[in-house]
């Protein structure tokens, strides 16, 4: 597609080992959030980072690896790791007693409605992440691949891990809407969604203002190439602005919620209401 041979090699050497941790991403993560079971994936998450970071050095510059090094310690330790640590959670914890259950023909039980939710969701989370390899594509097109790849690594970095706070807040909205909903409280589910707006809003402010204050030195958490650090600075604005809006998106869409709620409030007590006066 006209990008550099030799970026093209290595990223094609990186993504095809990345490959086995596209299964390990799927699994036991839902399990946990629907149940609010939140610490063990916190303690879980927290370990396997531990032990990804020490692993990662080694298998990069030690090893002569490089960048398939860096994949595999996200395989074998961030992913894969972790997904063994839930699974043994899950299955010796008295507190998944009541919700494990063994492999069935249950399970393909609802998947026509699961499907109907979950293709919907992908292709919309696809799109999104699809813009940003988009512009990674078009900055190897430009004159100077290597600096336009390497400025822009450094930005998409920096948005995705400062995009996993605003995930979080999603996460955490997402199961306590399920939650209330399922407990037949819209009053509950407001409040929440107006705390996660409140919350997803400052959190928001004070990083871009970290990042601004700090974007002359900020380059240096990645490279010490000065080439690369001034060009970061340059960019910083227009990245604390991809960081807002990013951000915001992540916790906004559960606003969407309240409105919904709003409207169907008054025809689902009057259908509760016909449905009991009908038992009478």
């Amino acid at each position: 597609m006209g990008q550099s041979p030799s970026i093209s090699h290595e990223a094609g050497k990186f993504i095809t080992w990345l490959i086995p941790s596209l299964f390990a991403y799927a699994t036991l993560v839902r399990y946990f959030q629907m149940q609010s079971m939140l610490l063990a994936m916190l303690i879980s998450s927290t370990v396997a980072l531990c032990l990804h970071i020490p692993l990662c050095w080694v298998l990069v510059y030690k090893t002569g690896l490089e960048n398939i090094g860096a994949a595999i310690s996200m395989d074998v330790v961030t992913m894969w790791l972790n997904v063994i640590f839930l699974f043994l959670y899950m299955k010796y914890s008295p507190a998944c007693e009541k919700t494990r259950a063994p492999i069935s023909i249950e399970v393909l039980h609802g998947m026509k409605q699961f499907f109907s939710y979950a293709i919907p969701s992908a292709i919309m989370i696809c799109l999104e992440w699809w813009s940003y390899e988009f512009l990674i594509l078009l900055s190897g097109l430009l004159p100077n691949p290597e600096l336009e790849t390497s400025v822009l690594s450094v930005c998409l970095n920096t948005i995705v891990t400062l995009y996993a706070i605003a995930y979080g807040f999603g996460a955490g909205i997402s199961t306590r809407v399920s939650n209330e909903l399922g407990a037949g409280n819209p009053q509950g589910t407001r409040v929440a969604v107006h705390v996660v707006l409140l919350i997803a809003i400052v959190e928001t402010s004070i990083v871009c203002t970290s990042v601004f204050v700090s974007r002359h030195v900020f380059g240096y958490i990645f490279t010490n190439e000065k080439e690369v650090i001034d060009y970061v600075t340059k960019m910083a604005p227009l990245l604390c602005l991809n960081i807002m809006m990013d951000s915001q998106q992540g916790t906004f869409q559960a606003a969407k919620v309240r409105e919904r709620l709003f409207e169907e409030e008054s025809s689902l007590e009057g259908l509760i209401t016909a449905s009991l006066r009908a038992q009478d």
